[in-house]
C-alpha cells in the first residue's frame, strides 16, 4: 500500500484527492479555500 494525496492548487481554491494505492481513490474530491480556515478544514479532513 502506497497512500498519497494529490493537490491541485492552481486556482483560488484547492482540490485534493486521497488515494490508498495507485488507482484506488479514498473518499471524494475535497475542495478548500486558500485561507487559514480552508487549510484547517483540509487538515481535519485527513
Amino acid at each position: 500500500m502506497n497512500p498519497v494525496i494529490g493537490l491541485d492548487v492552481s486556482k483560488g481554491e484547492s482540490m485534493a484527492q486521497a488515494f490508498l494505492d495507485k488507482g484506488q481513490p479514498y473518499g471524494k474530491v475535497f475542495r478548500f479555500d486558500h485561507t487559514t480556515e480552508g487549510l484547517d478544514h483540509f487538515r481535519n479532513y485527513m
